[in-house]
């Protein structure tokens, strides 16, 4: 008996031990996303993507998945290496249908799987891009959102035919040069298999949504003179039949957008942009109803001054479920009867996904600070935990536990921030401590679960994040506090997060290093350029600092249009802007750049330059350039290779200095 206990205790030793091992890059292959749920019609099932790395191919590939309400029965669906996405139910619960390309086109089809059992069989046969669809509520009809195909060139053997463009915006990334192809929407009959052309002219047409009486379809699109120039969308309202009249719904000069209709079919619940100009990146979303009819429209959360988000309605139409971005968070909201919002068990968690179910309760995606995405039922302001995709890497791994700080910067202002202490030393002092900033700028650091900054966490060194003014989450004032301002209140922010860990005791200050990608990159330039010094190490991913050269280079044009203006019209403005470049005699950093061989968002060349420059004046530097890859890196092994050179480059010049400290101190 005594030997059975020694022998039990060296199994919950060794398996705490196997629980114990720090996070590393390679466990980007064991993580696994969800794809957005949707519930079936009597509310029993949960049908949803997952997402999971093939290592051969070195590709995520993605299948579908149900879970039963109660969380006990999980089913795979699809084990295809073409990958499935926007996955619904039929109207009466018979089908599941999906989006998946077959026998090697490049365009995906609906597809319809019987849940009585069988293979899934081709629904469409589309010569064109299916964006979107959706059913009609008798479950006869679907409407789709299609967008036009290039034509290809007549003769395979020779050099494809030169691109001619003639609109004001000419990129975007992933997508490339952006050619004058149109998306409309169409009605496909299940039955006959007949496609109806729905709308034509020179517009999109996106986000259709169907009338619960199988008559009306609402959809979004920017119907203006030149609708590449502006972010002016609004809802339309077409009869589901060829040859119907298109009618316009809003007509507020911002952006109108997410429309979902009441389960009576008298309101549609929308999002719409606090401000009306033509370039709304810094506006907040408020959450509005209009008549289905026509009419003013009502704003329930303006007054909130916060993101409303991703509205939906509850199974008995009473209220509205949507998405709260608040201060290091993202939460439920409901509108209770068109009159009463308020907040559903707010907490230190980000809830991505919304869906209603019948009981009343709702299906969300959500991630906390020490567990990856996963599906959870929310009822009465409690979650319950469905899908357990997590469970092997987290029974492996021992993981930082983040907690939240407030810092003031130089001028007054107070700031958001949360720190990741390495596993296991939260209590520590004077640790080596890595700012990583996020991107956007209109974007914020939550409590929901980080991979980045955990891994970086596990390598020995606390990651703070900072909400920088231009973050959302705060309020609009305090997002649009950067406006033609770049790379001086959010650096004031950065730096006096700095001081504050480190009068707090808790950050070395000489063994500081900054990094972050997009803006975060962008930021990153900033901020060695202001203070040469603070910093020990520096990794700057997908940024510019020669804003002056971007103009015309990148997707961003209606942004420098209407936030900078013209570099022959406002030259001293570039510069201004461009001061990282042009003051790089004087940056000390040393600093490894990184991009995306493809990328039309913030293009190469940004840090091509500046790694040239740093490189001329004898700065250490690197430049890491990922082929074939747009803004953001989707091979996984690419993603290994970027976490591991943060931590070789951060390693390289912080371990340095504690090195020299401690000589120093012997």
């Amino acid at each position: 008996m005594m030997q059975k206990t020694i022998l039990f205790c060296l199994m919950l030793v060794f398996g705490l031990g196997v629980a114990q091992r720090p996070l590393r890059p390679n466990d980007i292959f064991k993580i696994k996303s969800i794809s957005t749920p949707a519930v079936s019609p009597e509310g029993n099932w949960i049908v949803y993507g997952v997402s999971s790395v093939d290592s051969v191919k070195d590709k995520r590939e993605t299948d579908l998945w149900m879970t039963s309400w109660d969380g006990k029965e999980h089913v795979r669906l699809t084990y295809t290496p073409e990958g499935e996405s926007q996955p619904r139910f039929s109207p009466d619960g018979k089908y599941l249908s999906f989006l998946a390309s077959k026998n090697n086109s490049n365009h995906a089809q609906v597809l319809l799987m019987d849940r009585r059992g069988g293979e899934a069989k081709v629904a469409t046969k589309i010569a064109g891009e299916i964006q979107e669809y959706r059913w009609s509520p008798d479950g006869k009809k679907l409407v789709l959102s299609i967008k036009d195909l290039e034509r290809n060139d007549s003769l395979k053997n020779k050099p494809r035919n030169p691109l001619v463009l003639n609109q004001y915006k000419i990129k975007q990334d992933v997508e490339g040069y952006v050619l004058p192809l149109r998306r409309h929407l169409y009605l496909f009959d299940l039955a006959t298999e007949k496609l109806d052309t729905l709308t034509r002219g020179a517009y999109d047409e996106f986000s259709p949504e169907w009338s619960p009486d199988n008559k009306q379809i609402v959809f979004v699109s920017n119907r203006t003179s030149e609708p590449d120039r502006n972010d002016n969308t609004d809802l339309w309202m077409v009869d589901a039949r060829p040859g119907a009249t298109v009618k316009r719904l809003t007509s507020w000069p911002g952006s109108d957008e997410k429309p979902t209709w009441s389960p009576d079919g008298k309101t549609i619940a929308y999002v719409r942009s606090t401000g009306a100009g033509n370039f709304l990146m810094y506006e907040q979303t408020v959450l509005c109803t209009i008549s289905s009819t026509g009419g003013e429209p009502v704003e329930h959360t303006r007054l909130l001054d916060r993101d409303a988000d991703a509205p939906e309605w509850s199974i008995d139409g009473k209220k509205i479920g949507y998405l709260i971005t608040d201060d290091r968070k993202n939460y439920l909201g409901e509108l209770v009867e068109l009159k009463k919002t308020e907040a559903v068990a707010p907490g230190e968690y980000r809830i991505e996904d919304l869906q209603p179910q019948s009981s009343g309760a709702w299906v969300v995606t959500a991630s906390f600070p020490n567990r990856p995405e996963e599906i959870y039922a929310l009822e009465n302001g409690r979650f319950r935990q469905l899908t357990h995709l997590q469970d092997e890497l987290l029974k492996s791994v021992r993981l930082s536990v983040p907690r939240g700080f407030t810092s003031k910067s130089k001028d007054g202002a107070m700031v958001s921030g949360i720190l990741y202490p390495p596993p296991g030393r939260e209590n520590e002092k004077n640790l080596p401590t890595i700012f990583y900033i996020h991107g956007g700028p209109v974007s914020q650091d939550d409590f929901g679960f980080d991979l980045t900054r955990q891994i970086l966490a596990a390598s020995g060194y606390a990651v703070a994040a900072v909400n920088y003014r231009g973050s959302n989450g705060r309020g609009l004032a305090f997002t649009q506090a950067i406006w033609s301002d770049w790379g001086n209140k959010e650096v004031l922010d950065i730096l006096g997060a700095s001081d504050h860990l480190v009068k707090e005791g808790i950050s070395d200050p000489k063994r500081l290093a900054i990094g972050g990608w997009s803006y975060g990159g962008i930021l990153t330039n900033y901020c060695i350029a202001s203070d040469p010094m603070r910093f020990r190490s520096a990794v700057s991913g997908a940024g510019s600092s020669l804003q002056l050269s971007l103009f015309g280079v990148d997707q961003y044009i209606v942004q420098y249009e209407n936030e900078l203006g013209y570099p022959w019209k406002n030259l001293n403005k570039y510069l201004k802007l461009s001061y990282p470049f042009l003051k790089a005699d004087q940056i000390k950093t040393p600093t490894m750049f990184m991009t995306g061989e493809k990328d039309f968002n913030v293009p190469a060349v940004g840090s091509e330059q500046m790694y040239q420059a740093l490189k001329v004046l004898g700065t250490p530097t690197q430049l890491v350039v990922y082929p074939g890859q747009f803004h953001g890196l989707t091979v996984p092994s690419y993603q290994a290779d970027r976490y591991r050179r943060y931590i070789d480059w951060f390693g390289k010049y912080l371990d340095q200095v504690g090195s020299v400290q401690l000589n120093q101190s012997r």
